[in-house]
């Protein structure tokens, strides 16, 4: 079954004011120059596989789901390709109860992808699954130009768009472990070794250079390896600011707000409506991956953060799950998880179940909800209809126009965490901080102005409503009655 997909380049939807403008114009200066040599790369003697993706066809097995599925899957890819800096020629899907262990599609198959590949002058093949080792190898063999999987797809995109000390940190971490187990040497008959083998030799021994040696792929494995355990002690490092920063954050009573969601369901735009955070948006797959907190006030005065998170995808490798599961833990430590969701994609039920699989596997999967359907003003109103019978709690808005914002915010603020301890209190005028205190993470019911002081009804941690019994209005009247 062979068909092909047209591939339409969308508008990039850019706000005018906080949209990142100097990150996106330094992106799109340095986009790839199509033309160039797409020759695999030789590093450290071993090849890896720097993409640099031209000319492409993609490849899809569709095992189970309608064919709306399989073909939404490769459309994904496709968005993906393009994000990477390439040119989507045809895409093929094969109908098969599982990939073929061998080369992923039917071997027949195989000779039929390597015509399209001849017939449209494609340099590269991109597969819609991880392929194994083996897998690579004999597509290669069999199509004569590169193959890529999925995965080394969208960390290809991640080394693109990492721009933190944190972030480039934990995508070489993901690459490494990706490229481990597909190191592959210079051939199958030179075995290139640094020593002999002893007695006898070995195809790298000789005169001189007999005893004990190691081939140069074992090598360039033990210093990836060596590498990869510095990565973690690194990133192991950099977790505990974030820990710390967390901890002062719960210290003081901060609630925080983690905005999840599929990658370009506008997270950042709406962050940047919600703060004026200015971050970089784009309409690409992981325009932005450095989470990013700011600071909101509730119509109440009460603080609280918000945090940006890395978008999510379906199939998201386990390689940036595992490398970024540090700032993921942002979400899991969160009070609400604001989900933001496409209504623009023709499978948003999808994005929303694909976003709760990565959420469950760093613990977040228990956490208050709210549903945000995003780009109300794209979405057609049949779709957005069905959504909303789908999901009746859902908030439906636009971050582009700002539609149905400040009903998302008061939404937030409804949803955020009350204080525990209901107190009336008069404050000393001279205790100015601590009235500060109240109003910043606190709940205030009632304010009035006394000859003595500040009269407050509040709801507030305990920990500062031990720090305002001395100034109780109950306590001190009691105090007052057992004197006399």
């Amino acid at each position: 079954m062979r068909d092909q997909e047209s591939f339409v380049p969308v508008e990039d939807e850019l706000d005018d004011v906080t949209t990142g403008e100097m990150e996106l114009s330094e992106r799109q200066s340095l986009r790839r120059v199509p033309g160039l040599s797409t020759e695999l790369t030789d590093v450290t003697e071993v090849e890896y596989r720097q993409l640099r993706l031209e000319r492409v066809v993609l490849v899809g097995v569709w095992t189970e789901g309608s064919v709306t599925d399989a073909e939404n899957s490769l459309t994904e890819l496709a968005a993906l390709a393009e994000t990477a800096g390439s040119q989507v020629l045809e895409g093929l899907i094969q109908r098969r109860t599982r990939p073929d262990p061998a080369t992923y599609i039917g071997r027949g198959k195989v000779d039929d992808l390597g015509a399209v590949v001849l017939s449209t002058g494609a340099d590269t093949v991109i597969c819609d699954g991880e392929l194994s080792p083996s897998q690579l190898r004999n597509l290669e063999q069999r199509t004569k130009v590169k193959v890529v999987d999925r995965t080394a797809l969208i960390l290809d995109i991640f080394a693109q768009h990492a721009k933190s000390k944190e972030g480039k940190a934990q995508v070489e971490l993901a690459q490494l472990e990706y490229l481990l187990p597909r190191l592959r040497g210079w051939g199958e008959t030179l075995s290139r070794q640094t020593g002999g083998s002893g007695r006898g030799g070995g195809a790298g021994g000789g005169v001189g250079v007999r005893g004990p040696g190691e081939t140069k792929l074992e090598t360039d494995r033990r210093r990836i390896r060596h590498r990869i355990s510095r990565l973690r002690r690194e990133i192991k490092s950099m977790r505990t600011v974030r820990v710390t920063k967390r901890a002062r954050r719960t210290r003081n009573s901060v609630p925080a707000v983690a905005i999840a969601g599929y990658t370009n369901a506008g997270k950042s735009s709406l962050l940047n409506r919600l703060t004026g955070a200015g971050v970089l948006v784009e309409n690409a797959l992981f325009a932005t991956l450095d989470p990013t907190t700011r600071k909101a006030t509730a119509s109440d005065g009460r603080l609280y953060t918000l945090s940006d998170t890395v978008g999510f995808v379906r199939h998201l490798p386990h390689q940036i799950v595992e490398a970024f599961r540090s700032t993921l833990e942002e979400v899991a430590e969160a009070d609400l998880v604001v989900h933001v969701v496409d209504g623009t994609h023709p499978d948003p039920e999808e994005q929303v179940r694909a976003v709760h699989e990565v959420l469950a596997e760093v613990g977040a999967d228990r956490l208050p909800e709210l549903l945000v359907v995003n780009k109300t003003d794209a979405a057609d109103e049949d779709t957005l209809l069905r959504l909303k019978r789908l999901w009746p709690d859902a908030i439906f808005v636009s971050a582009h126009s700002g539609q149905g914002v400040e009903g998302l915010r008061a939404a937030i603020e409804d949803r955020l965490p009350q204080p525990a301890v209901e107190v009336r209190a008069v404050l000393p005028y001279e205790r100015g901080d601590l009235v500060s205190r109240v109003h910043r993470t606190g709940e205030v019911l009632s304010t009035a102005h006394l000859p003595e002081g500040t009269l407050l009804h509040v709801r507030v941690s305990a920990e500062l409503a031990a720090e305002l019994a001395q100034f109780d209005v109950e306590r001190q009247g009691q105090a007052a009655g057992s004197r006399a």
